[in-house]
């Protein structure tokens, strides 16, 4: 075999230089094996990735083979991708501590703070009438305090108010930050019906219990006073007295100041006094609108003057006496 002149074997024909027993890309090995050589060795820079070669076959050609490590380039995206999840995940919790400290700064401002308790002179009372006592209204009021505006009651306080005597309809609303209104609709008398010897107080004289619309006592008075009719019906006839209140709940403004006293002994027999001595034989609480308007042109009409009787209870044939 020639021999060269370091006393290594000469290359044969079509073996590629440089492929020797070390220093070479790879030989041979029994089998068809390779002996693989790092790139590095022929001259790769420091840090960049590295290429194994390998010798295969009986004429040695290298192939490129990719490393089988993580390159440091991928490292550092995990690594990144990792600090982004441990960032968004703190601030999660950030935002989340943050909501709870909101709702509890909100609830302690609305329910337990001083700026939306109830300032009792912000409470107003309307529609007082004439027979509710304001003051019982803001003694009902005055019982919560100062109870925070979110946290009142208002249909308790509404039901409360209900009890005051002569309240037929109250309405609570809030008057922010710190006020109260109250609407309320009275029980206006509308009649005077006189008591019995047995209801006068202290064994006195009989006077009068004054009834709004419904029939509910809202006062007592020792003489009739002057506006409201007296209603004269048979004792514990709620039916009667509610079809007489009917008919003065229908009547006119006008018409209603004249009436003088009204009496009844049923639902069809109601009967007006006029306060200028006329009767007016009103029937029952039918037709209300019709007897109004028949009774207003009988009073007008010249054949009817000096007429003492006005018979409406059929008002498609009044009769005038």
């Amino acid at each position: 075999m020639p021999t060269r002149s370091d006393g290594e074997p000469a290359p044969r024909s079509g073996q590629q230089p440089g492929v020797g027993r070390s220093g070479a890309a790879g030989r041979s090995r029994p089998g068809g094996d390779s002996t693989a050589t790092p790139s590095a060795r022929s001259g790769a820079a420091p840090g960049e990735p590295t290429v194994t070669t390998y010798a295969a076959g009986r004429r040695g050609t290298a192939l490129p083979v990719r490393p089988s490590v993580v390159s440091m380039s991928s490292a550092a995206r995990f690594a990144e991708r990792a600090r982004a999840r441990r960032r968004l995940a703190r601030r999660d919790v950030l935002v989340a501590a943050g909501a709870v400290v909101a709702v509890g700064v909100t609830a302690w401002l609305l329910l337990w703070s001083p700026v939306f308790r109830l300032d009792q002179a912000q409470v107003t009372v309307a529609g007082a009438g004439t027979v509710v006592a304001v003051d019982q209204v803001r003694e009902v009021v005055a019982g919560r305090g100062t109870t925070p505006l979110p946290r009142l009651d208002t249909v308790g306080l509404r039901r409360d108010v209900l009890d005051v005597p002569g309240v037929r309809e109250a309405q609570v609303s809030r008057a922010w930050p710190r006020g109260l209104h109250i609407e309320l609709v009275s029980r206006e008398p509308v009649a005077a019906v006189p008591e019995q010897p047995e209801e006068a107080p202290d064994a006195g004289a009989p006077g009068f219990a004054l009834v709004d619309m419904e029939g509910v006592q809202v006062g007592r008075v020792d003489a009739a006073p002057d506006g409201l009719p007296v209603v004269q019906v048979p004792v514990g006839e709620a039916r009667t007295l509610a079809a007489v209140l009917t008919v003065l709940e229908g009547l006119p403004p006008e018409l209603l100041a004249e009436v003088g006293e009204v009496s009844a002994q049923s639902q069809d027999t109601v009967t007006m006094a006029l306060r200028d001595g006329a009767r007016v034989d009103w029937g029952s609480g039918q037709d209300t609108a019709l007897k109004v308007a028949v009774l207003s042109a009988l009073r007008a009409a010249p054949e009817s003057a000096g007429a003492s009787v006005f018979d409406v209870s059929a008002p498609t044939l009044p009769i005038t006496k």
